[in-house]
Parts: C-alpha cells; sequence; structure tokens
C-alpha cells in the first residue's frame, strides 16, 4: 500500500502525472497516524526535554506532511478537477483538527517552554522559533478550559470548509461564464493579440468566432480596448458578480459564507481573548495594533485623494471633449484611461508586448538575479514529472555550483485553474539529520498564453506580476536558515512578507534591466528608446487612483474585522459603503459585488491583513531606494539585501532585517515619489 501510493513516496520531487483524487486520504490516514504516534513516543521521554530529542523530531514530522499534502493543495489550485476538489475539501476538517490538536497539546506546550526557557546553547535562530512556536500555542487556544477547546476546534474546522468553499465557488462562477461572438464588428477596438486569443479560446471549445471568458487575459482587453459600451458593461457586470445572487448562477454566491466566516473569525478572537480578529491577526505581525493600520492608511488616503480627485476629473473632462460620454460609468473608466493615455503620451500598453516574448523576459530575469544576488539558474527539461505541458521546472546554483533550490514555473491562465499569481512551496529548507532539504518552490502566474504560431507576448504588467511573484520565490530558495519553520518566507511577519516581491517590482521600469528582458520577437531588437520614453512618461498615469483602490480594500479587510457586528445581514456592505464614500473616487454601481470574490480577504490568509500590501510597500520602496542611491547594480548593496533580507528569512524580526540592510528604520518618502505623488 505505502510503496504504491505516490504521495507516500517523499524522497523526492512530486510524481504529479502518478498522484490520483483516491491517493489523498489514504497517504493522509499514513502520515497522521505515524506523526501522532511518534508524538506520543517523543514526549514519553523521561531525560529532559531538548532541541534534538523534540523539536527536531517535531520537525521532520511537520515536514513529512507537508511534502505529502503540498502536491494535492497545489493540483487542487492549478488543475481542479471534481474528484481531487471532493477529496481535498474532505480532508481539510481532518488536517485542521490535527494542527489544532498540536497546538493545544498542553504537555507539548509545557516542554517546548521547559527547552527555552532553560536551554542556554540555543542559537538566536533556534529562539525565534521557540517564541514563534509559544505564540502559535496560545492562538491555537492551549490554556483555554475543555469545553472552549473544543469550541475552536469546531471553529478551526468549519473556517477551513468555509475558506475552501468560497475558493471554489468564485473558480466556478469564473469559469462558467463564457460570450460567444460571431460578428468580429462587435469586438472593436480589441488589439490583435486578443482577437487572437478569443479566436483560440473559441477554438479550443469547438464553437465559432471569438469567446470571451472572465479570466483576466480575457477580461482585462475587453474593458481597456472594446468600442462597444454594452459589451464592456455586460463584461464588468458578469465579472463584479461572480458568485454572488446577481450571478449567472445564484448556487455559488458567497454572502452566507461570507458572513459565517466573519461570525466564526470574531467568535475565535473572543474565545482567546482579543476584542476582535483584527487584534487577533495583528498578533503575528509588525503592526502593533488596528489603530496604527487604520492611522497609517488613512494617512495615506489622506495624502492620495486630492491627487485622485483630479485624475478622475481629468477622465471625465476627457469623455465630455473627445467620446461624448456625459456620464462616465465603472466599466468606462479603464477605456477611457487607455484613450487618454494614447493621447497623452502616444503609448498603448499593446505598443510593449512585442517586446517582452515569454522566454526573453525570463532570460532576462535569471540574468538580474544572478547580476544582483551570485545565483545561477537552469532549465532541466529530463526526468521531470509535470502537470501541465507548459509548466517548466529549473535548479538554482549558488556561487559554489552547488544546487541550493529548485522550482517550477506555471505561466498561463487556462481553464481549471484558479485566477491571479502565487508563490507555494512543496518544502523548504531544512538541515536533516541525514543531510540538507533544499526549498522547493511552485510559482505560478495566469499570464496570456501562446496563440498560433506566435510566443506568449506579456503586457507590461504581466511582467511585473512576474517578477513579484519571483521576489517571493528567492525569499524561500536563498534563505540559509537550516530550521523549517523560520526558513524562508515561513515565521516572516505577515505585513513584511511582500517586502522582497515588491522590491522586484522595481526593476522593471529601469532601462538597464528593460535592455535584458525586451527584445522585439521578431526582430530582435531592443525596446525603442522613444517607446521607453513614453513608458517613463506614463509611469506615473493615475497612480493616485490606482492607490486610492488598494487603500479601500485595506480599509474594508480592516474595519470588517474589528467590527463585532460585521457578520449580520446587510453589515458588510454598509461598512463597505463608508469606506467608498471615505476614500473611492469612482463609486461603484449598486449591482457591483466585489467582495463576493475577494478571495485574498475571505480565503488567502489576508484576513485583517491586506494593508500588508501598503505596508510592505514602503519598506520595499525605501530599500530600492537605497540600490537607487548606490548604484543598482553595486555589488555589496546586492550582497548586503542577500544577507540581511532574503537569507534570515523569519529567524529574527523583518523590522531588525530592515534595519540591518538600510541602516535605519523604513521612511515612506521613496513609497510617494515612486507613486508620484508629491508634489
Amino acid at each position: 500500500m505505502k510503496q504504491e501510493n505516490p504521495l507516500l513516496d517523499i524522497s523526492k520531487l512530486p510524481l504529479f502525472s502518478q498522484i490520483k483524487p483516491e491517493h489523498v486520504t489514504p497517504a493522509l490516514d499514513v502520515v497522521l497516524n505515524d506523526n501522532r504516534a511518534g508524538l506520543v513516543q517523543t514526549l514519553a521521554q523521561t531525560t529532559g526535554f531538548t532541541w534534538n530529542n523534540l523539536v527536531a523530531p517535531l520537525n521532520e514530522a511537520s515536514n513529512r506532511l507537508e511534502r505529502m499534502w503540498s502536491p494535492v493543495s497545489h493540483l487542487n489550485a492549478v488543475a481542479n478537477s471534481e474528484e481531487l476538489r471532493k477529496e481535498y475539501n474532505a480532508n481539510l476538517s481532518r488536517l485542521s483538527d490535527y494542527h489544532t490538536e498540536m497546538g493545544q497539546n498542553a504537555q507539548l506546550f509545557e516542554a517546548i517552554q521547559a527547552i527555552r526557557n532553560s536551554d542556554t546553547s540555543l542559537d538566536a535562530a533556534q529562539q525565534k522559533s521557540l517564541d514563534d512556536s509559544l505564540l502559535g500555542f496560545k492562538l491555537s487556544g492551549v490554556a483555554l478550559p475543555a469545553e472552549q477547546k473544543e469550541r475552536y476546534r469546531a471553529i478551526s474546522q468549519e473556517l477551513s470548509q468555509l475558506n475552501s468553499r468560497f475558493s471554489d465557488n468564485v473558480l466556478d462562477a469564473t469559469n462558467a461564464w463564457t460570450k460567444q461572438i460571431l460578428d468580429v464588428n462587435e469586438l472593436a477596438g480589441l488589439p490583435e493579440s486578443a482577437l487572437d486569443m478569443a479566436a483560440q479560446t473559441a477554438k479550443q471549445r469547438d464553437l465559432e468566432g471569438w469567446v470571451i471568458t472572465l479570466q483576466f487575459p480575457s477580461y482585462f482587453p475587453v474593458m481597456t480596448y472594446a468600442d462597444n459600451r454594452e459589451l464592456r458593461a455586460e463584461v464588468y457586470r458578469a465579472y463584479t458578480t461572480r458568485a454572488s445572487d446577481l450571478g449567472a448562477n445564484p448556487e455559488w454566491d458567497n454572502a452566507q459564507v461570507m458572513r459565517d466566516i466573519l461570525r466564526l473569525r470574531h467568535e475565535e478572537a473572543t474565545l482567546l481573548g482579543y476584542a476582535n480578529y483584527a487584534e487577533l491577526s495583528l498578533a503575528t505581525k509588525m503592526a502593533e495594533s488596528p489603530q496604527q493600520v487604520l492611522d497609517f492608511l488613512e494617512d495615506l488616503a489622506h495624502k492620495a485623494k486630492p491627487f485622485a480627485e483630479t485624475e478622475f476629473a481629468e477622465v471625465q473632462a476627457f469623455a465630455r471633449e473627445h467620446l461624448g460620454l456625459d456620464e462616465v460609468q465603472a466599466w468606462d473608466v479603464g477605456y477611457i484611461s487607455e484613450k487618454m493615455k494614447q493621447a497623452r503620451f502616444d503609448f498603448t500598453d499593446e505598443d510593449l508586448k512585442p517586446y517582452f516574448p515569454a522566454d526573453r523576459v525570463i532570460a532576462g530575469l535569471f540574468a538580474l538575479v544572478s547580476k544582483l544576488f551570485g545565483v545561477r539558474i537552469e532549465q532541466q527539461q529530463a526526468h521531470i514529472d509535470l502537470w501541465h505541458p507548459d509548466v517548466r521546472f529549473y535548479l538554482v546554483y549558488d556561487r559554489t555550483d552547488t544546487v541550493q533550490a529548485c522550482f517550477y514555473l506555471d505561466l498561463y491562465a487556462r481553464q481549471h485553474k484558479r485566477g491571479g499569481a502565487w508563490m507555494s512551496d512543496f518544502c523548504g529548507r531544512f538541515r536533516r539529520a541525514d543531510g540538507l532539504q533544499i526549498p522547493v518552490a511552485f510559482m505560478t502566474c495566469n499570464s496570456s498564453a501562446p496563440v498560433g504560431d506566435k510566443p506568449a507576448l506579456f503586457t507590461h504588467d504581466e511582467v511585473v506580476t512576474l517578477f513579484h511573484e519571483f521576489g517571493h520565490g528567492l525569499h524561500h530558495m536563498l534563505t540559509q536558515v537550516d530550521y523549517p519553520d523560520i526558513a524562508g518566507i515561513n515565521g516572516v511577519e505577515w505585513d513584511a512578507v511582500e517586502l522582497p516581491s515588491q522590491f522586484m517590482e522595481n526593476w522593471c521600469w529601469e532601462r538597464s534591466v528593460l535592455d535584458m528582458i525586451a527584445a522585439h520577437w521578431e526582430t530582435g531588437e531592443p525596446l525603442p528608446e522613444a517607446l521607453f520614453q513614453k513608458m517613463q512618461a506614463a509611469r506615473h498615469f493615475q497612480t493616485a487612483m490606482a492607490t486610492v483602490r488598494q487603500l479601500e480594500f485595506a480599509l474594508f479587510d480592516m474595519r470588517l474585522h474589528l467590527d463585532p457586528q460585521a457578520a449580520e445581514p446587510g453589515k458588510l456592505e454598509a461598512i463597505r459603503q463608508e469606506v467608498l464614500a471615505q476614500v473611492a473616487v469612482i463609486t461603484p454601481p449598486a449591482f457591483n459585488r466585489m467582495p463576493n470574490s475577494f478571495t485574498h480577504v475571505f480565503a488567502g490568509g489576508y484576513a485583517a491583513g491586506y494593508y500588508s500590501y501598503k505596508w510592505a510597500e514602503v519598506l520595499s520602496a525605501d530599500a530600492f531606494a537605497r540600490f537607487e542611491e548606490e548604484g543598482l547594480f553595486d555589488a555589496g548593496v546586492g550582497e548586503a539585501f542577500l544577507r540581511e533580507v532574503l537569507q534570515v528569512g523569519g529567524s529574527r524580526k523583518a523590522m531588525e532585517s530592515f534595519v540591518a540592510f538600510r541602516g535605519r528604520k523604513p521612511s515612506a518618502d521613496a513609497l510617494l515619489r515612486h507613486s508620484g505623488l508629491t508634489v
């Protein structure tokens, strides 16, 4: 049995082609049973507990579980099927149970506390690891009376199921909607690349003409370029009512799921002695209190909103004067803005696409990373089992030519794959008794796929997204920490985890880096200087509108988790309306159900943490400013960022790492400058 189940062979990379839904439950049975029996044996020791006889075996057990479960979780996101989803969801509560059981084990808690209090041989990283563990016990309800422990366990189980259902509903609603178009004139304005993609989508579905979907590479060109206002309105409505009462499939409405999630989160927080879920969420973050976060966001809104109002007034004026539109609707903004950009800068995002063929961008990204951090990245094609033909696999070599990490890259949007972009992992760095386990990452995007004979051509935004996810990947892969719970991104405060990813985005605007990543897919010519100058001139175009949009999401999320009544009918929408009144410059139509597909907050770990994007952007802009000051490719600065940020992972507090690199605490000046929000 054990030999036949590919999920139990955790000594090598996952055998994706062999993993079947029926393998999931039996594999989890084996690992959980072994882990539980191992823990009983470990705690039965009569000698005093030490790192080596308690923490090391615990790390082994956690590592085995991660290596068994992460391929299942990953396949559920990138190759979703009815059968796999069923198995995945059926086992979420068992996993939740196991983690709660570990977190509420009083004997284990006391043993770890004893090691932390008495072992003077622990290094600083081991101390941080144990401190994180002890906080984890507290947040799992280890000190609660038996009845409340049981309630905590039930809440955790239910939340894991609800988060997954939220995500499933969004995926299903996104996949279910398509629009077939038989007359190409209805698609007037769309660039050739978008038309080719729509034709290819139709062909893949055995349909005539062109097919529009709600996958972002299809949705975005319609909203940006389609002259057909009715089409834009229809597609906008379909996109913003996904998984809601107004969507085409009301059975996937997330309204009650959201209320249940909010109710249970609040109950969990009060069980653990916090006033609300926002306080509980911040217990493991850099920010010290919800009020500090609100002050940070509102201060930024105060600075950005006047700029955003000016930008939107310009949109309205342009619409009136050049397009004969007296009333600008939400589905018009992207279209009008694109026309303005063309008029003002003689430039459109489509002009850049021929210069960003996927292979050139990837090769340039690897060259940049090599220059900054001294690593070499090479593709390995033989003997690697992949979940889709488009996926690539790479090895990362350090300066001594030793393989330091490896990663899978899944670039393109497709059916049965969740939207968005993310980095997750198969396993992290871990110095085990029998040698060093190297980190293995999954990097996932939903970029435009190749169409016909052309290579995949990226928008500049898609390039930025790839660099962003690669920053997370570098954080995971370049760590030098040997303990898995604080290696790479593990143990890093959630509001600092975006520092390396947002830091990497900055390079996409530098001429010297564009020369590495951009070349015309047919002629090989570099990005023309005139086009580069237009791109730079347009860089700050509507950045204030984009900023207040992010602040709207962040404030909505934080207020939602501060309010004990947020789960009551109508309250979520009331909070959203208050936030819109405070920061938004574009009022969405009444039918817009943005929260119903807000997976970051309801299914993705960003609950009372969406502010992290802006919080970490302050850190990343300030970190990049040191490269601007001392030389973009200054070897000493690159080495310092590698040593003080990437390699230390979660082995010390994020603020200590930032100060060690920057020489001082962060300042928001660079962010305001990069965003064009300074007068």
